[in-house]
């Protein structure tokens, strides 16, 4: 009886070992999801805010449309990438829209009734904030994939996670000419 007893015991401290685990392993699964779905808000809000920065601009760039259009193509690239679900394509397309920004911003220098607009100052303010939002979020992203990865792949989560299909998940990298600041300076000296 008292074997019987501790059997009991053990079942049900394993189990309750098993739950613990995989619950954890759902937890930071989904913390990865809502760090995404974080990024994903300011990916739109940037998106419609670009919209508007790049009409402003049609009213005082007649000559400019090439800088407009890379602005354009890029934004477009970063939907593209969203659509596919794929962090390392957002990645990659984000820096094409940097630095298709920056140009645009350093066109704008040479055009003082567009520097002096209101809703272009609101527009590049606006875009500012959203860029540096997304620098704090990618940051949250990153470290939830980290504590994901470091979960599943550690002693005994990853008999767990192998067996119920917790996988890896990608950080959002961006390539060495995204890590190096801007020389915001140099670009409006023109």
């Amino acid at each position: 009886m008292i074997m019987g007893l501790i059997l009991v015991v053990l079942l049900v401290v394993v189990v309750g070992y098993w739950i613990g685990v995989y619950n954890g392993l759902v937890r930071v699964r989904a913390e990865v999801k809502l760090a995404w779905s974080n990024i994903d808000v300011l990916l739109v809000q940037r998106h419609d805010e670009l919209s508007k920065l790049v009409e402003t601009c049609k009213q005082y760039l007649q000559y400019e449309q090439q800088t407009l259009e890379r602005v354009m193509q890029a934004r477009a690239a970063v939907v593209t990438a969203r659509s596919s679900g794929s962090v390392a394509a957002v990645g990659s397309a984000e820096v094409g829209l940097r630095s298709g920004l920056a140009g645009l911003y350093a066109v704008a220098e040479k055009y003082p009734e567009l520097k002096a607009s209101e809703a272009f100052q609101h527009l590049q303010q606006r875009i500012s904030g959203l860029e540096q939002a997304l620098s704090d979020r990618r940051e949250i992203y990153n470290e939830a994939v980290n504590i994901n990865n470091v979960r599943i792949a550690a002693f005994p989560e990853v008999l767990i996670a192998s067996r119920y299909g917790f996988n890896e998940a990608t950080f959002l990298r961006f390539d060495a000419s995204e890590k190096v600041d801007v020389d915001m300076k140099s670009l409006f000296a023109h």
